[in-house]
């Protein structure tokens, strides 16, 4: 290959939904997969100057427990998510980006056999998740109601102290998408999915996509410094490993990158070109892994949402908890095991860790560090069989914002339980991109040939 190659056009650092779109709208895109083991610096001419790009870490305060071997014995048949809980609304905005378009076609989905909201009791309170399961249950409207308020993030009752009040048309928004996600596909009863070997399935669907709609994927390969004219400080493209050069208009990177400060005079304010991004927050994440489900009792039910409110384990809690657990049938994991991933909002790791600790209490057999002497004791009290916990990572994630710019940067994962806001911000980094374009323009697709055989998976043909 020669030395350069000019591209007017966009280049995406391991960014995949934005790289598809700019691709679908006919532009010429270069996806670049970084592999942070390989790095150099050099210039590459007199007229222009490189900055080093490298990796940042995203998380901290990492805490690894096992309990068990049998974990490692089979690590290679697990499909983890670092950005977990996660799960797609049958009617959100990214099942219906999904069909629109046809990325469907290369990505299955399994149903979320159910869903639970914990009380003030801390009982876990089923909630309806069928139409036929919502006429059935008296308690219906109680139930689906604290489950909306329960997905905000912070204590709707602790009034002016509260960082995120629910508005009434947020919340009148979430129960219309609860209740236009159940039955809205026919082999998907309750109103959540999620994807066949986990979520890095999405991106994947999305890069085919994308190849076929011509967008040129470079793996491999890694990126080793951004491209500046020295003149004007403007960005220019940037360099390969390999010692090749391109050029393009705009350059887009995941947040896991960052440049390095110019050691030239002319160079050292690169904030014109490059902004790492405000931290906007923290989340604290855990990734569990037992030996049975949370409901053995149910053994239709491999797959749950669980729900905690504000101060439903312990007084102090300030903010939601989630747990997803997934089972074998999603191939996320070896047969007779279960991931549990689990997430809360916090303003620092101590916080976010006692979060996190709490539900591992009030949801696993094994006792976890950091938390309260009352959660002690009602555990030792509970007769309930309890999942047995064998492996936990715990972790705090920076949350991140993106930036416009010559370079841009996009998000980290939110917070949420959906990819509505995530999507929302690839909206709108595309229309600043390309303000003349439609994001994704609609696509008819008459092939009839990509329906699913099995019918417990979820078919979001339309």
């Amino acid at each position: 290959m020669g030395s350069d190659y000019p591209y007017t056009t966009t280049i995406h650092v391991v960014d995949y939904w934005s790289g598809f779109a700019s691709s679908d709208t006919c532009k010429r895109v270069v996806s670049i997969e970084f592999n942070p083991h390989q790095s150099t610096t050099e210039a590459s001419d007199h007229a222009t100057a490189a900055l080093d790009l490298i990796t940042r870490p995203l998380y901290s305060d990492v805490e690894i427990s096992s309990y068990d071997d049998s974990v490692s014995e089979h690590s290679r048949k697990f499909n983890l998510d670092l950005a977990g809980p996660r799960v797609l609304f049958c009617a959100d905005l990214a099942v219906d980006l999904l069909l629109k378009s046809t990325a469907n076609q290369y990505v299955e989905f399994k149903n979320i056999d159910s869903s639970y909201v914990c009380d003030g009791n801390g009982n876990l309170m089923n909630v309806p998740d069928s139409k036929s399961a919502v006429f059935k249950d008296k308690n219906v409207e109680v139930q689906i109601i604290l489950y909306a308020i329960a997905m905000v993030d912070y204590d709707q009752d602790a009034g002016e102290s509260c960082k995120d009040v629910l508005r009434t048309r947020d919340g009148i928004d979430r129960l219309a998408l609860y209740h236009a996600s159940v039955g809205r596909f026919p082999n998907a009863l309750g109103a959540l999915i999620y994807p066949i070997y986990g979520q890095g399935e999405l991106p994947q669907a999305f890069c085919r996509r994308a190849a076929v709609k011509g967008c040129l994927y470079v793996l491999r390969m890694p990126v080793i410094s951004v491209l500046l004219n020295k003149d004007s400080g403007n960005y220019k493209g940037v360099k390969l490993v390999s010692g090749q050069e391109i050029t393009s208009d705009k350059l887009v990177m995941d947040p896991s990158f960052t440049i390095t400060s110019s050691p030239s005079e002319a160079l050292q304010d690169v904030s014109k070109v490059f902004d790492a991004g405000k931290v906007s927050g923290k989340l604290a994440r855990g990734i569990c892994i037992t030996k049975s489900s949370l409901k053995p009792e149910l053994p239709d039910t491999s797959s749950c949402l669980v729900i905690y409110p504000p101060r439903s384990l312990y007084p102090d809690q300030a903010t939601s908890i989630r747990v997803l657990q997934l089972g074998s049938s999603l191939a996320v994991c070896p047969s007779g095991m279960f991931v549990f991933y689990i997430s809360a909002v916090c303003d620092d790791a101590l916080e976010g860790k006692k979060s996190l600790h709490a539900a591992m209490d009030s949801l696993f057999s094994v006792h976890t560090s950091g938390t309260t002497d009352s959660s002690l004791t009602d555990q030792i009290e509970s007769t309930e069989v309890k999942p047995a916990l064998l492996w936990s990572a715990l972790y705090v994630q920076d949350l991140i914002e993106g930036f416009m710019g010559p370079v841009v940067m996009t998000p980290t994962p939110d917070g949420n339980l959906n990819y509505n806001d995530l999507l929302r911000a690839t909206s709108k980094l595309f229309q600043q991109l390309y303000p003349d374009d439609e994001l994704f323009p609609e696509i008819q697709n008459t092939d009839s040939s990509d329906k699913l055989e099995d019918d417990s998976e979820v078919d979001i043909e339309s």
